[in-house]
């Protein structure tokens, strides 16, 4: 589905990008309010209105220009900003935090799936739904890489020793460089690949 850049697929991307990171940023906030930081309904982002997640160059137009490049759409939204010092549980607090992200698109992929045992295949709904499953699976297991700053970092660094939560610090400003460099030189192609295709074939 994500190989076939028609319009009617690419819009269908465009919707499903915009609703699982939107989804995705407000569960980030969610989980810090509900754990005591307020810093994310300061500044706007308890909510689930796209607008206030979404960014216009790494949400919309950086996705369709990997996706005809590299036919892998490479995207991000406006991270959802937290302060440490007012989380509950301390580093346990932001492993939470963390991990409520890539695991709400986990669960929107296992409710799309749900719903298309009852759509029609080959219906404009049933592509929709299916783009949706096959976003939501991606983001679910490019998120948990742990590789700074991705959300799997944030779970790792709560349970790591000193010396490489040490470690995490010092490449965090580079992850995303570090992260991006291994998927399009092809290092984490295969084992993405391998966990999407694992996780698809689980679904209902």
């Amino acid at each position: 589905m994500l190989n076939d850049l028609s319009a009617i697929n690419i819009l269908y991307l465009l919707v499903s990008i915009i609703i699982a990171l939107s989804i995705h940023e407000a569960m980030h906030a969610f989980t810090a309010h509900w754990l005591g930081d307020t810093t994310a309904q300061e500044e706007g982002r308890l909510s689930l209105n796209p607008l206030r997640h979404i960014d216009p160059m790494t949400t919309v137009l950086l996705p369709i220009i990997t996706l005809v490049i590299f036919h892998v759409p490479i995207l991000a939204a406006k991270p959802v900003p937290f302060n440490p010092a007012r989380v509950k549980y301390d580093e346990f607090g932001g492993a939470l935090i963390a991990a409520a992200g890539p695991f709400i698109n986990l669960a929107l992929a296992i409710i799309a799936a749900l719903f298309l045992r009852v759509v029609p295949a080959g219906a404009g709904l049933g592509d929709l739904l299916s783009t949706f499953v096959i976003l939501n699976v991606a983001i679910f297991v490019f998120n948990i890489i742990p590789i700074p700053p991705l959300d799997g970092s944030r779970v790792l660094y709560a349970f790591a020793p000193e010396p490489v939560q040490d470690l995490m610090r010092q490449i965090e400003p580079y992850g995303l460089f570090i992260v991006f460099g291994l998927v399009l030189t092809g290092v984490l192609v295969p084992l993405i690949n391998n966990l999407n295709n694992g996780i698809l074939q689980l679904l209902p």
